[in-house]
């Protein structure tokens, strides 16, 4: 199979990745083999290639990246009897768990210690074909495409697990800071909890993604924190914005008894203990809540905004990214 393979840590500029022709894996037990229609491009993907998380991540070199992947199953390993050759999938990062410790069984299996990640510790989706766990295999419903249904595997799952941990009611009030591949479904599904949205955003293409989503706009670039509390604050914020300065505006933004919900990486610095704010880190979400996001997406209730890309032009894909041109998210179509 043709696959775009990971082959040394260095910046996107410099080519590491390679489009290879490489041997199709075969399903052991509890396995499958997905022929993949689509992959998203994230920026996680980005960071690991560039070596951001090194030493620890990618557990292996060379590495197929990606890790929110659709397709059709073509093979079926011994002990599988709720997946059928044919049936249209998708695969998140969560790859696989171990099942036993405390976190997995208690809902929790984001959590596990020894869990493996799709195209981080495992190969991932920028290929033809993907062995997936089936155990953490979803089947996709009727009436959703493959391509709009590729950034649902974490971008999707990201944005409803953040919002669950946000406490949202109607009426409420939730800043956004971040407006791309996971941020643009963050403000599509706060509002279908009735809250009162609001995007944090400097881009002007990501401003008119938020405008053509409902959301109030701030911009980002002038102190969008004081401006917020000038007028009376939110209830909750939500950042997916990969920066400490970003992080402690929305701090500000923030009510006092209010939560902030951290999806990316960033230090907290100063916290009023008076103002009694909760600030909490949020990764993916639940197996049950990975099935109400397909729901909602093929209600038409949420939809991710995509643009497609050959296999072979993975490396544009992820410099695009890196310099800001993705609109919203780009998704690979081998």
């Amino acid at each position: 199979m043709r696959a775009v393979v990971l082959e040394s840590l260095r910046p996107i500029e410099e080519n590491p990745v390679a489009l290879r022709e490489v041997d199709t894996p075969s399903p052991g037990p509890g396995q499958v083999l997905v022929k993949i229609s689509s992959c998203g491009v994230c920026r996680s993907n980005l960071h690991m290639i560039e070596g951001d998380w090194a030493p620890a991540v990618p557990s292996k070199l060379p590495i197929i990246p990606g890790h929110e992947v659709v397709g059709a199953v073509t093979e079926v390993g011994a002990g599988v009897d709720w997946l059928a050759v044919g049936d249209r999938v998708g695969v998140q990062p969560l790859y696989d768990t171990c099942g036993r410790c405390a976190y997995c069984v208690s809902g929790r299996e984001q959590l596990c210690q020894a869990k493996e990640i799709t195209g981080e510790s495992v190969d991932g989706g920028y290929a033809e074909y993907l062995l997936a766990a089936a155990a953490h295999t979803y089947r996709l419903p009727d009436g959703l495409s493959d391509v709009d249904a590729a950034p649902l595997f974490c971008p999707g799952i990201t944005a409803y697990g953040s919002l669950s941990k946000a406490r949202l009611s109607p009426g409420a009030s939730v800043a956004v800071f971040g407006v791309g591949g996971v941020g643009h479904l963050v403000l599509q599904m706060a509002g279908l909890w009735g809250a009162d949205v609001i995007a944090v955003t400097r881009g002007r293409n990501h401003q008119e993604l938020a405008e053509e989503l409902g959301a109030t706009v701030v911009d980002g670039t002038a102190e969008p924190g004081a401006a917020l509390a000038r007028r009376g604050g939110v209830d909750a914020a939500i950042v997916f914005a990969p920066s400490s300065a970003v992080l402690g505006e929305a701090i500000r933004a923030t009510k006092p008894g209010g939560i902030v919900v951290v999806g990316a990486e960033a230090e907290i610095g100063p916290l009023p203990f008076a103002d009694e704010k909760t600030v909490v880190g949020s990764v993916l979400g639940t197996r049950e809540q990975m099935r109400e996001v397909l729901r909602l997406a093929a209600a038409g209730k949420v939809r991710a905004h995509c643009e497609r890309f050959a296999l072979d032009e993975a490396t544009e894909a992820l410099t695009r990214l890196k310099q800001g041109r993705i609109r919203a998210r780009a998704v690979l179509v081998p």
